[in-house]
């Protein structure tokens, strides 16, 4: 799911990429672009487009699947679990898809204009509802779509939540929030100066996210602010995600600099320019971070000094999706396209 899993780490566990050079085993044109709707599962790459349609493809990129017509823009990668693919759409409807033919199984309507990416646990969905100045936060029955609870969040936040041991986590206008994943009941309120929309990342007992041009580090059992870290390059970055989280170590991207920072105190230990911006969240492994830019490049560096291991440039003014999988990595780029990069 996005981020690889509940937690929203970016961090695929057990898993290795290319970190010599690349060659481009293959790319595929989709029907449209597809914003950050990228997601790979058991050799499938599943994809939405800015027209609403999902789309099922082979990993080896030889052929289609299947691909059905949702409604509203798909902006954010699907979830999948199980034999379900769970998709949150533009119109604010969260719609669960069979894995196999993408027959559409039930559907959620939040009343709102956005449905961000969906998190899925204990047959249990959680999904955001953005829209009129207002957002709710819903825990919908994983096999029927029937609504559990709902939590109120009073503002408009085009965030994902995390879901670890049983607390969901969410960010937005000027709070983070933590609920029980049973039943929805506030844990803790963590308020912010700033306004912003958030996606947390949780790891080993904290959340961080960014909020405002700075990156937060709470207690993820009573929300205390543990440390902040604001990038040299501190533009507002709208479109950059959670960080990612692996080894005691949070890789962040500012607006066109990449951060390494120690996860206990936030102090920098290394960063990487990019020269158009950063484009992507980042995805690590053990040995390398990926991530796009603004100019259509995809990078990967070393995760222990940031030096550069690779770069692949590809037709497209932005890389916006970037996920690593049994040694590849599938780049989605604003073109609409998908490119598998692998070891030469």
């Amino acid at each position: 799911m996005f981020r690889y899993n509940p937690a929203r780490t970016g961090g695929p566990l057990g898993t290795t990429g290319p970190t010599d050079s690349v060659t481009e085993q293959w790319v595929v044109q989709t029907q449209s672009g597809i914003g950050y709707s990228l997601a790979v599962f058991d050799d499938t790459i599943y994809v939405g487009s800015n027209d609403g349609v999902v789309s099922a493809l082979a990993a080896s990129g030889d052929s289609e699947r299947w691909s059905v017509e949702v409604d509203g823009q798909i902006g954010w990668p699907p979830a999948v679990v199980d034999d379900t693919v769970y998709v949150g759409c533009g119109d604010g409807t969260l719609c669960a898809l069979a894995a196999s033919d993408g027959t559409e199984l039930w559907r959620f309507e939040t009343g709102k204009q956005v449905a961000p990416a969906p998190a899925v646990v204990d047959d249990t969905v959680y999904v955001g509802g953005v829209g009129g100045g207002e957002g709710v936060l819903y825990a919908l029955d994983a096999t029927d779509g029937t609504e559990r609870w709902s939590f109120e969040m009073g503002f408009n936040a085009y965030a994902s939540p995390a879901v670890v041991d049983g607390i969901v986590y969410i960010g937005g206008e000027n709070s983070a929030y933590a609920l029980d994943a049973v039943d929805g009941t506030e844990q803790w309120t963590h308020e912010f100066s700033y306004v912003d929309s958030a996606t947390p990342a949780v790891a080993d007992g904290t959340v961080y996210l960014k909020h405002g041009k700075r990156h937060w580090a709470l207690n993820a059992t009573d929300g205390a602010e543990q440390w902040s870290f604001e990038p040299e390059d501190s533009m507002d970055t709208v479109r950059m995600g959670p960080p990612a989280v692996l080894d005691e170590t949070v890789y962040i991207g500012g607006y066109d600099t990449v951060y390494a920072l120690a996860a206990d105190e936030g102090t920098k230990q290394w960063s990487f320019e990019m020269a158009d911006g950063v484009g992507s969240s980042p995805a690590v492994t053990n040995d390398a971070v990926y991530l796009g830019g603004n100019d259509g490049t995809v990078y990967a560096l070393a995760t222990s000094n940031g030096t550069e291991q690779w770069c692949f440039e590809t037709a497209s003014s932005w890389v916006s999706s970037v996920v690593v999988v049994d040694g590849t990595v599938y780049a989605g780029t604003a073109d609409g396209a998908i490119h598998a990069l692998t070891a030469e």
